[in-house]
């Protein structure tokens, strides 16, 4: 029995049909076949995100073929076979057939091939070894993908150890497809060859590694996951400092279960750690975090001060304030999953929305004003300044000019003395 993708809307839209229009045109219409993702997100039903497609044609054809369609060209990784082109704004990621020459576990050394059975003996699971033509139809190399997918099985291509010690990043890759797509227990024998080679992580670049740990934290339920990363040994690898698993799966139950429609990696990665800014700062620099998510990550691991469920209206706002609605957030939601009392779940249902809807306003105060108001240019107006906008935080920031202008006032006589 053939399978078949059956009518794909991503296959017969305009720009995938101007690609393959192109690749066939030069290459005759078995030379080229959707591969990896979207053959398997399409067998699953679920979203299609990028476009890949698998070729016989080298990647100077390809570029030639989508010249003369009058389409973009990008040598994105042509040493490796890779080329990108642009149809209609839309990228689509195209690979000559290959085989590995030489690997050293970050790196290959390819040469190409007309052969997709070779193709697909160096891909990393079974599941991601697929292929489609232009019609749908499934072909299966491996003869172990399809029933994979469907089962939710993630095992690799042929022996796992030697996958691994071509790229050790697949370790990584093997417990994030089993956040995404795996179904009961993990192949026991990619497992254990991922716990045997964990040490070859080490030798990965930090960009890659810390890419791939976001991926799997952003799956939906990732716990089971992360659980055998811990049993491996290779949770301690990539994140030392990681604790006990419990904060971080009761964050996951509650985003999933009460609060969130989409999965917050950065939250969960620092519901791993402890509540440190300085281990937030170990790993943001380890993982090569950005700026913005450094600094996210730092201010929801500062103890400092501790909120609680119980807080009030007022101490919510003045602590949004203070902190930011971000960070408020961010350090109400780990305290919710580290609390264990099952009561506080209601308060602290409340008063997430309370800080999220609440918007902080300016202090309506200008140095100009208080220079008025005799202080003298210098340090000490900015002293003033914070003077009064602590009366007017802890005042629950009244909208009264004039009230804020009498507190100036005294403040400014009180510093005159």
């Amino acid at each position: 029995m053939i399978e078949s993708l059956g009518a794909q809307p991503w296959i017969a839209d305009p720009a995938t049909v101007a690609v393959l229009d192109a690749l066939e045109a030069a290459g005759g219409p078995a030379c080229a076949r959707f591969v990896g993702g979207c053959v398997r997100n399409a067998i699953l039903g679920r979203p299609i995100d990028d476009i890949d497609i698998a070729t016989t044609l080298t990647p100077d054809a390809v570029i030639a073929a989508l010249k003369a369609a009058k389409l973009r060209a990008v040598p994105t990784g042509v040493e490796h076979g890779t080329v990108t082109a642009v149809a209609k704004g839309r990228p689509f990621e195209i690979t000559t057939l290959r085989r590995d020459v030489e690997t050293d576990g970050r790196r290959a050394v390819v040469a190409f091939t007309t052969d997709w059975a070779e193709d697909a003996q160096r891909r990393d699971f079974r599941l991601n070894a697929l292929y489609a033509d232009r019609t749908g139809r499934l072909y299966d190399p491996t003869a172990g993908g399809l029933a994979d997918a469907r089962a939710g099985r993630i095992v690799f291509v042929g022996d796992a150890a030697t996958r691994i010690r071509e790229d050790a990043l697949r370790i990584l890759r093997f417990f994030r497809f089993q956040a995404w797509y795996g179904r009961g227990a993990p192949d026991a024998a990619g497992l254990a060859a991922c716990a045997a080679l964990r040490d070859l992580i080490g030798n990965l670049s930090a960009e890659r590694v810390g890419a791939e740990t976001l991926k799997l934290l952003r799956a939906e339920d990732p716990r089971e996951a992360v659980r055998l990363m811990a049993q491996s040994g290779v949770l301690p690898v990539v994140l030392p400092e990681a604790a006990a698993l419990g904060r971080f799966e009761r964050l996951v139950a509650i985003e999933t279960g009460i609060l969130f429609a989409e999965a917050d990696a950065l939250l969960r990665l620092a519901a791993l750690l402890p509540d440190s800014p300085d281990a937030a700062l170990a790993v943001a620099q380890r993982l090569r975090l950005s700026n913005a998510d450094r600094d996210r990550l730092a201010a929801a691991l500062t103890p400092e001060p501790r909120l609680v469920s119980w807080l009030s209206p007022r101490e919510t706002r003045q602590l949004v304030y203070r902190l930011g609605t971000r960070a408020f957030c961010d350090r109400a939601m780990l305290e919710w999953a580290a609390s264990e009392r099952a009561a506080a779940a209601v308060q602290w249902r409340a008063l997430l929305p309370l800080a999220q809807s609440w918007t902080a306003p300016r202090l309506p105060l200008t140095g100009d004003e208080v220079m008025a108001a005799g202080v003298p240019k210098g340090p000490l107006v900015g002293e003033v300044m914070r003077a009064v906008e602590s009366w007017w935080v802890e005042n629950d920031f009244p909208a009264d000019k004039l009230g804020l202008i009498e507190r100036l006032k005294a403040v400014a006589q009180g510093m005159a003395r």
